[in-house]
């Protein structure tokens, strides 16, 4: 069975719905509850659309700029386009060894 359509109202359940709103609000207050209704929708629009404008704006600010197609000669192009390497980071010094002392071992009179 397809869930949606025990979901979705049918033509009686919308006649039963408009009754309902007409009896809460009155037939003078339908056109005014529509028109607030309608400038509500155009206004999430708007900021949805500004929304979308904004986010596709700062994916095109991410993206990497274009390599330039000027010919370069080729020790200059693989020296560009070669990464660097991070600077070798010095380790830090081991302390000496501690040498333990020598276990005492029992001797043996002779």
């Amino acid at each position: 069975m397809d869930t949606i359509a025990l979901v979705t109202p049918g033509p009686t359940e919308w006649v039963l719905i408009l009754v309902i709103v007409l009896v809460l609000f009155g037939a003078k207050k339908l056109p005014e509850l529509a028109r607030s209704l309608g400038q509500s929708m155009n206004e999430f629009r708007k900021a949805r659309e500004e929304f979308d404008k904004e986010l596709h704006q700062a994916g095109q600010d991410l993206k990497i700029p274009p390599q330039s197609t000027q010919p370069h000669q080729a020790g200059q192009a693989v020296q560009q386009n070669a990464p660097v390497a991070p600077a070798p980071v010095p380790a830090a010094p081991v302390p000496p060894a501690q040498a333990q002392p020598p276990s005492q071992q029992p001797t043996q009179p002779s």
